[in-house]
């Protein structure tokens, strides 16, 4: 963020979890650990939904199982984040369920208490909108599976608003993105009843109803195909009768394909859709031509404009549709067959429609050989019934379905429009939550850095105190990027000031001290402000044995009170995810 709204403050999580929150990895449970007769529930990435705890796996784990591993139970309200996609960083509250609970070690554990600068369901949105959304990818890490860190999340740093404002945030998140979940779950009724419009489309035109009136008369129907009723002037007859089934070509192994047009495309099982052939920009779809020499081996396997497709192999088996003018004399997969050399009493796109609707894809999945795909053998296709109503009214089904698929695709293209409005709808209603523009701010609502403020000095309350006795510097090799001068300094200093109670309530017992030592403090803090080192570094040089935030707490109590000096903070330069080692560097607060 480029400006905070007045009254909110900047902190990780560190700085925003109560002496009682917890930032977990997880729990490091394998599959030998499981019990499918257990009683603890083993929450995984498929129960982690954007926002919305999605309760999909169904794995457990026994109670002896998690003593051992020393699991951390979770409780309604906890903050779940996915260190895996998709999508990357998706973050959700736990509910109450039935079972106790633990995660996996892939999804991270946050766990806010009354007393933390944060409330769960306001970090959750924050984690979930696009700003740290995009922090979380720039910092993802690996090759096949990127993931992110616990500890580059910790890192991160959230927006915090005034205590009260952030309820008001959150409710008003919820109030909005309950209804943009209203409008998604109407979106998502569109596309079914798309599928069982055109589905009644063509059962009314290959029974005749779609053309009753057209025909002028009420007349009667008569069975002709097995459960089928047709009008009693139409005819029936099967596909060998019309037309000439032929399969695909195997390919020879080898790049036989490429991307370049060599003017002999290929056509794939993964462009056969929605009655014709796709040529998209996907890896499925796109557009393939064959070397030369292959064409050579396989050439007695084109296809004309016109024909009739059906695929015959995997889940899409029966797909069908017509080859387009664009196409003609390109070659077809193995994984469909062609209905060539049609006779003139069928119209081809008539055939088409009879060849997708529902009744005729019963009937081919009635045919199909079972195996590990599934087949349609070519014999099969040719006993498979067509009925023939004449020529002209074939042609009068054929119009009359273009324009009634034609309001459908009008009906699809807007919902397209729309759902991607609503998709975008939420994102772009985090991002104004999460700029201050959502609510209105509250002049009397106490500013966040006094919450922190007191995050903070519970903190150091609860420290226990100790008071370390001065130790000779230890010989290194190792050469620090922090000067000599400035290591020997402070080692000096630290001689000194060591054993100094850094509880804040003793502060005024130090001011002596410091008073006494201000010169050498301003000296190192100068020398500090442009050297970057490391926690083993540190240590290295004055067998400091505090970990990351003890050190900043000790320097930072050091240079505080010295006149014209801001309370300084250490920064975090860079992260060696490899070895776990801060780089860091002292900088003036602004």
């Amino acid at each position: 963020m480029s400006e905070l709204p007045k009254g909110w403050s900047l902190a990780n999580l560190s700085e925003i979890l109560s002496e009682d929150g917890i930032i977990s990895d997880g729990d490091w449970v394998e599959s030998k650990d499981q019990d499918t007769n257990g009683e603890v529930r083993l929450i995984q990435l498929a129960d982690i939904g954007d926002g919305i705890f999605l309760n999909k796996s169904d794995r457990f784990m026994n109670d002896e199982q998690t003593t051992r591993l020393r699991c951390t139970f979770l409780r309604e309200g906890d903050v779940l984040i996915a260190r895996m996609p998709d999508p990357l960083g998706r973050a959700c509250l736990f509910p109450c369920l039935a079972n106790d609970a633990v995660t996996v070690v892939d999804v991270c554990l946050v766990r806010f208490t009354e007393q933390s600068a944060l409330i769960n369901k306001l970090f959750m949105y924050w984690v979930n909108s696009p700003q740290i959304r995009n922090l979380i990818d720039m910092q993802a890490s690996g090759s096949t599976r990127r993931r992110i860190t616990r500890k580059k999340l910790a890192l991160f740093n959230f927006p915090i608003p005034p205590l009260n404002e952030q309820i008001r945030i959150a409710d008003k998140l919820d109030s909005i993105l309950a209804k943009v979940d209203q409008a998604q779950a109407r979106l998502e009724k569109i596309p079914h009843i798309l599928k069982r419009f055109r589905q009644s489309v063509l059962a009314a035109a290959t029974s005749g109803e779609l053309t009753r009136e057209w025909r002028g008369k009420d007349e009667s129907f008569e069975t002709e195909i097995p459960d089928f009723f047709i009008p009693i002037e139409w005819k029936y007859s099967n596909i060998e009768e019309i037309g000439v089934v032929k399969g695909g070509k195997r390919l020879p192994k080898g790049e036989v394909l490429t991307e370049v047009d060599t003017g002999l495309p290929y056509i794939r099982a993964g462009q056969l859709k929605n009655g014709t052939v796709i040529q998209g920009d996907n890896a499925r779809n796109k557009q393939m031509f064959l070397q030369p020499e292959t064409q050579a081996q396989i050439k007695r396997y084109t296809v004309n404009e016109g024909d009739a497709y059906l695929t015959i192999v995997g889940a899409s088996i029966g797909d069908a549709g017509i080859i387009p003018k664009a196409l003609h004399l390109a070659n077809l997969t193995e994984n469909a067959a062609k209905i060539t050399d049609l006779k003139s009493l069928i119209n081809t796109s008539f055939l088409s429609l009879w060849l997708r609707s529902e009744k005729l894809q019963q009937l081919i999945q009635l045919e199909i050989k079972s195996g590990a795909q599934g087949k349609l053998a070519l014999k099969r296709i040719n006993t498979l019934p067509v009925p023939l109503p004449p020529l002209d009214e074939q042609k009068e089904i054929v119009r009359r379905v273009e324009v009634l698929f034609s309001y459908a695709a009008n009906v699809e293209k807007n919902y397209q429009e729309m759902k991607s409005r609503v998709d975008r709808l939420t994102q772009s209603v985090l991002a104004k939550a999460f700029r201050g523009e959502l609510v209105p701010q509250d002049s009397n609502d106490e500013p966040a850095s006094e919450l922190l403020k007191r995050i903070k000095f519970s903190e150091v309350e609860s420290k226990p105190k100790k008071k370390a006795s001065p130790k000779r510097i230890a010989a290194t090799t190792t050469e620090p990027k922090i000067t000599k001068q400035v290591a020997t300094k402070l080692s000096e200093q630290f001689e000194e000031t060591f054993n100094v109670d850094l509880d804040a309530e003793k502060h005024e017992a130090t001011d002596s001290l410091r008073t006494r030592y201000q010169s050498e403090i301003r000296k190192a803090q100068d020398s500090l402000l442009d050297a970057k080192f490391s926690v083993e570094q540190f240590r290295s040089v004055t067998e400091f044995k505090g970990d990351y935030e003890a050190l900043k707490a000790l320097i930072m109590n050091l240079l505080k009170g010295i006149s014209g000096i801001s309370e300084p903070i250490l920064e975090i330069e860079s992260w060696d995810e490899k070895s776990g080692d801060y780089l860091m560097r002292l900088v003036d607060q602004k």
